[in-house]
């Protein structure tokens, strides 16, 4: 079979469990959770490559793959099922020489798809997570890589000093070159910390992955032993500033958090954009939200195919659901398919997909500037019974 070369392709690894989702990810991928009313959080670096003018894509999964295989598709709503582009799963396999199962790290899983890569024999390839809410354009990073002649880019961004020791932390030279990499130091040097996105030459990641494979004592991550590695080897290595919106959802508290940053009128991140960075998903046609004239909604997204005949405020009511009359839903996110029947109360809660809050059932509480977040979750499917209390921080 003949394979267009490429000049850039990207690897979107989509594997992690995303434990620390929990209940929201017992049977759903991380990157295939529910985000922004209408979107999984897959759909925002897979719409940057297509915005990027990247059309080739291998998107590595392996945990719960079945429902993100399946929204995934051939890639037609990215764009990515032309005659040169493809959106490709690629799940571990077994391989001739025993040197397979399930992906053992980050590197590892790149390493057994070298065969795929080949295929377009690239110039570069763009190493991507799954698992991260924002919009960047790749092409430009890849210029600034090509231009400054390294042989990996990572981009970086400023976070406050306090907040540097959870992060992967690229110490520099002035022209932002790297010359020393901290994993999750406990007194940072700076705080240029890494956003898990990667731009390598790939003649010399290829190298880098072989060697990495043969080590018995690797633990086969890009953070833990390639970067360190093509550092100590002296290849040159770059930092690529980004100053836009960036959030690693893999937690509760993160989640909620970047579902309510895309409300009001000067939202932390516009999810609306323009033609240069449209985030495209995978949705049914559904038709449009039914918002009854008793019904109140203050600042919240209502998406297609939704019914509100109670109160909504401050919230991200995701596709298909049902508020009914007399209830209220207050600083949340309501995933698809979730009825909320009269009378119940549901506050500062992430409903997951098609669970169900029966009558006059109450999902978390308030609670003041200065207390600690405690969201309430349901699962998948789940169901509050009618009348039942689902306490503020509690899980069901």
């Amino acid at each position: 079979m003949y394979f267009q070369k490429k000049r850039v392709i990207a690897m979107l690894l989509a594997g992690g469990q995303g434990s620390r989702l929990k209940v929201l990810t017992e049977k759903t991928a991380k990157p295939a959770v529910p985000f922004g009313g209408k979107y999984r959080i897959i759909d925002f670096p897979l719409s940057n490559c297509v915005n990027s003018g990247i059309d080739t894509v291998g998107i590595l999964t392996q945990y719960q793959p079945l429902e993100l295989n399946e929204y995934i598709g051939n890639g037609q709503p990215w764009g990515l099922n032309k005659t040169h582009s493809c959106a490709q799963v690629l799940p571990p396999y077994e391989r001739h020489d025993k040197k397979s199962g399930w992906y053992k790290g980050t590197a590892n899983a790149i390493y057994q798809n070298i065969d795929f890569i080949e295929r377009f024999n690239p110039d570069y390839v763009v190493v991507l997570s799954g698992d991260h809410i924002y919009k960047m354009d790749y092409a430009a990073m890849v210029e600034y890589h090509v231009k400054h002649q390294a042989a990996c880019t990572i981009a970086v961004r400023n976070v406050p000093i306090e907040e540097a020791p959870r992060f992967g932390i690229l110490n520099t030279n002035p022209d932002m070159s790297i010359y020393e990499f901290e994993e999750k130091p406990a007194k940072p040097k700076s705080t240029n910390a890494s956003m898990g996105i990667y731009v390598f030459t790939w003649s010399v990641l290829r190298d880098a992955l072989l060697f990495d494979e043969d080590d018995p004592n690797s633990s086969n991550d890009f953070g833990k032993n390639i970067i360190p590695m093509l550092l100590t080897s002296g290849h040159k290595m770059m930092a690529y500033p980004f100053d836009g919106y960036w959030k690693d959802v893999g937690t509760i508290d993160s989640l909620w958090e970047a579902n309510m940053e895309l409300l009001g009128k000067d939202p932390a991140f516009n999810i609306r954009g323009d033609e240069h960075s449209t985030i495209y998903a995978r949705n049914n046609a559904l038709p449009s939200s039914y918002i009854d004239p008793d019904a109140k909604t203050v600042n919240c997204f209502i998406a297609e195919g939704s019914e509100v005949y109670g109160t909504v405020r401050h919230s991200v009511i995701s596709i298909g659901c049902t508020i009914g009359e007399g209830a209220l839903v207050e600083d949340s996110v309501v995933m698809p398919g979730v009825v909320i029947e009269s009378g119940a109360i549901v506050r500062h809660a992430i409903l997951g997909e098609n669970s169900k809050v029966e009558r006059n059932a109450v999902v978390g509480g308030a609670f003041g500037p200065k207390e600690k977040k405690k969201i309430s979750v349901t699962a998948k499917g789940a169901v509050v019974a009618e009348n039942t209390v689902l306490k503020p921080g509690d899980m069901l």
